[in-house]
């Protein structure tokens, strides 16, 4: 059987998608720490190392740019929702990926959402890519949440649109900087402690009557 061999990578392909995924790095970590509307061209390409002129041939615009990023973290959470058991228990599912945007948030590396009315989220919607992914998402964090419905572990007086955008916040979620920024918890606390405040809810719970505090 006679098998088909890869075209090479030229070496000067090869270090375009080194400085395409620099510069999308870069973007990233804007994108996180200030959001788009603050973002300036200046400021990547300063972080970057290159010229600004060199960078409008990768990306024309500060949106381009913005996307592209936007698009890379879409893609890693396809493969992180394609990576769980789909025999696991739904609900475990979603805790894995909400765990998974917490942790990623708290590096430094998730881009903040873009506003309503921002250009940034014109050019999401016009990207083909990014709305893929975002289909795809929603699709398997959807199938999960209704299937976690019909088990009884998530509340079916609940629209299942109204715990995907739940979900969907603790992307952006305020509270883990807040906490970060207090230097009492860790990063892993801190997911604990946001993670059982959405899937758990403020209401007291009461014990186990074999771990209940002893009675006089």
């Amino acid at each position: 059987m006679r098998t088909s061999i890869a075209p090479r990578v030229s070496f000067k392909a090869q270090m375009l998608k080194v400085r395409e995924d620099a510069i999308i790095q870069v973007v990233n970590r804007l994108l996180a720490e200030k959001g788009f509307d603050a973002m300036t061209v200046d400021e990547v390409a300063a972080g970057v190392g290159i010229a600004k002129a060199s960078l409008y041939k990768h990306f024309p615009s500060k949106e381009d740019l913005a996307a592209a990023a936007m698009v890379k973290v879409m893609r890693q959470a396809q493969d992180m929702c394609a990576s769980l058991p789909d025999d696991a228990p739904p609900l475990e599912n979603l805790r894995a990926v909400t765990r998974w945007t917490m942790a990623l948030k708290l590096a430094g590396d998730m881009p903040s959402l873009p506003s309503q009315n921002s250009t940034l989220r014109a050019t999401l919607m016009a990207n083909h890519d990014y709305m893929d992914g975002l289909i795809e998402v929603s699709d398997r964090l959807g199938a999960w949440i209704e299937a976690a419905q019909a088990e009884g572990s998530i509340s079916k007086d609940l629209p299942a649109i109204a715990v995907l955008y739940t979900l969907y916040a603790r992307a952006c979620d305020p509270v883990l900087e807040f906490l970060k920024m207090g230097g009492q918890y860790s990063d892993e606390q801190i997911i604990t402690l946001v993670m059982s405040t959405c899937f758990d809810g403020l209401n007291a719970r009461t014990a186990p009557a074999d771990t209940a505090a002893p009675t006089a």
